[in-house]
């Protein structure tokens, strides 16, 4: 009959594989809760300004080309 030899796996080696499989997902649902903070706060004027703006092919949609004599405030 075999005997059982029992070893101990690093610490390391452990987080090392949740880190795996977890990044996928983590990434994913990260970029998308991006894109809805920039979808839910692309109507306030300071990220439309400091941050929209500034992205080269955002820039044409969200820049103000409204002329001054026409703006109330």
């Amino acid at each position: 009959m075999a005997r059982l030899s029992y070893s101990t796996t690093p610490p390391l080696t452990h987080a090392m594989n949740m880190t795996k499989r977890w990044s996928s997902s983590l990434g994913i649902w990260g970029a998308g809760a991006g894109a809805a903070v920039v979808l839910l706060l692309s109507v306030t004027p300071l990220v439309r300004r400091e941050v929209l703006v500034k992205v080269p092919f955002l820039k044409i949609y969200y820049e103000d080309t409204t002329p001054a004599s026409d703006k109330p405030f």
